[in-house]
């Protein structure tokens, strides 16, 4: 069985999606400083971007 596009966009989608929750919750709950506001912009980078990948998925 192989992978279409729409099964990589939604596995990307899903990583993306996992890795701005981590990302969110090491800016919030680790880093304390200037650092964790780096982290948590980035997690809704992330955030963002799986966004943009579920509405390509079945488009593309």
């Amino acid at each position: 069985m192989g992978m279409n596009k729409n099964t990589v966009f939604g596995w990307a989608t899903l990583i993306m999606i996992v890795m701005g929750l981590i990302l969110i919750a090491l800016g919030a709950f680790r880093y304390d400083e200037t650092a964790g506001w780096g982290f948590a912009a980035t997690g809704v980078g992330f955030l963002a971007n799986a966004w943009v990948f579920n509405a390509l998925k079945g488009r593309v």
